[in-house]
């Protein structure tokens, strides 16, 4: 469980790192509150971001983004606004995204990433 652990780390070090270099500030990382946890706070201009990492060694159980379903769609969006309702002078005049990074690959460091600004 350790070894698949360090990976989840790992690519959300990297996916923080790819939305750092595209103009992202970062806010917030494994946000936890009573509804769940959000891997990554950011802001990029007027929008706030609550992205989900999803990191896979292969496709072989199905592409990342398949992970994040309806309800979990759903329960981002609740931890989105959960976050908003806590950092209010944050969230203020702010539009509020769901995004997903997913990284495919043996390494994290060299995985394939790609990225979903809008999850609706």
């Amino acid at each position: 469980m350790a070894a698949k652990d360090d990976f989840g780390r790992e690519g959300e070090e990297r996916a923080a790192e790819y939305l750092r270099l595209r103009g992202y500030a970062i806010l917030a990382r494994n946000w936890r509150c009573g509804q769940g946890e959000i891997d990554i706070v950011a802001t990029c201009g007027d929008v706030l971001s609550i992205v989900e990492v999803k990191t896979r060694r292969s496709e072989s159980f199905g592409h990342p983004f398949e992970a994040i379903d309806e309800r979990k769609r759903r329960r981002l969006w609740q931890l989105a606004f959960a976050w908003a309702e806590a950092h209010p002078e944050t969230a203020r005049r702010r539009r509020i995204r769901v995004e997903a990074v997913g990284l495919t690959g043996a390494d994290a460091a060299s995985a394939r990433l790609e990225h979903l600004e809008d999850v609706l």
